[in-house]
């Protein structure tokens, strides 16, 4: 079956599949792909009486294949930079928040955070996504 993981807690070592309408609990040690499993991850599941047997990364995060765009996070960090969208982009999510509120406790010198990225950015220093996959 394919599903994406809902929820997962390192500490507790168990999070939640979502399939369809229904819900799946699972353990670490039903990981299979190399890493921890993360929120927001499409995996194949194997599944027994509800109970599931194994899991692992399916697709791109499988492959580690680029899937978003260098070009568009260099024009959003050229354009609205200050309000992190590069970074809400790229999957960075709380450091786009980070970005908000820098710019507006500063009065708008957030735009120098963006800047710089932009440029990191375009000279292709910052080349990853959230998920580690390379950017095109």
């Amino acid at each position: 079956m394919i599903g994406h993981i809902e929820s997962f807690d390192l500490g507790r070592q168990t999070g939640v599949i979502k399939s369809g309408d229904s819900f799946y609990e699972f353990h670490l040690d039903q990981w299979t792909s190399p890493g921890e499993p993360e929120t927001g991850d499409d995996v194949m599941f194997e599944q027994k009486d509800g109970t599931v047997t194994t899991i692992g990364l399916v697709g791109v995060y499988l492959e580690n294949k680029a899937v978003k765009s260098r070009m568009i996070a260099v024009l959003l960090a050229f354009f609205l930079g200050l309000f992190g969208a590069h970074r809400f982009y790229l999957g960075f999510y709380l450091i786009g928040l980070c970005q908000i509120v820098v710019t507006f406790l500063t009065g708008g010198y957030g735009v120098l955070w963006g800047f710089l990225e932009f440029a990191l950015l375009l000279s292709k220093h910052m080349d990853k996504d959230a998920k580690g996959r390379p950017l095109k």
